[in-house]
């Protein structure tokens, strides 16, 4: 893979049903430093972009290139396992010391440290959502897949988390799915509009 290129994708094939593909010859080449965003209705094959980058979809055709991952989805309550601690969590993922850096994550994900030692169900839909992210962050990735992050979040929160993320770029890229096209048009390098099925 080229120098600098944390995501390649060549030539992706892929169709639940042949008549019908949801890409056909797509590619992408996403660099350290860059956030694409990928922005379409529902239905227009956003996620099933995410599965097909992570493995749990196979492209019909076509390759798919990465370096380390990390995943930032919709639903937080998905993300974690409901009798874990979310600390415990953390360090099932993270295989490194991240004690240095928690403090200043989480003042920027205003998130209180004794939060990390409670379960995901005793937590609120943004409190997790930003454990979510924090989890995601500490593992150090250098391509962030980021699905709709801000949906369970307040404005202010919002864009506060948005603004967190792109400071990341430095050590990393990040491929969005928005449906905020606003959100888009301010974070995004490329916008990929893709068309519904």
């Amino acid at each position: 893979m080229d120098k600098n290129i944390v995501l390649k994708v060549e030539d992706l094939t892929f169709y639940y049903k042949k008549e019908k593909p949801i890409y056909e010859n797509f590619n992408l080449n996403l660099h350290e430093g860059e956030l694409i965003t990928i922005f379409g209705k529902s239905g227009s094959g956003k996620t099933t972009l995410f599965e097909l980058i992570i493995g749990t979809l196979k492209p019909i055709k076509g390759t798919i290139q990465k370096e380390n991952i990390s995943l930032i989805f919709q639903d937080p309550y998905n993300s974690f396992h409901p009798t874990y601690s979310i600390i415990e969590q953390i360090n099932d993922v993270v295989q490194r010391d991240y004690e240095k850096e928690l403090p200043s994550l989480l003042e920027k994900l205003t998130l209180q440290k004794e939060l990390l030692y409670k379960k995901p169900y005793e937590l609120s839909g943004g409190q997790l959502q930003r454990c979510s992210i924090l989890r995601a962050l500490l593992m150090k990735p250098k391509l962030l897949l980021v699905d709709e992050p801000t949906s369970a979040l307040d404005n202010i929160i919002a864009y506060d988390v948005m603004k967190l993320l792109v400071s990341l770029l430095d050590n990393c890229a990040i491929l969005l799915i928005t449906h905020d096209i606003d959100m888009a048009k301010w974070c995004s390098d490329k916008i990929i509009r893709l068309e519904e099925k």
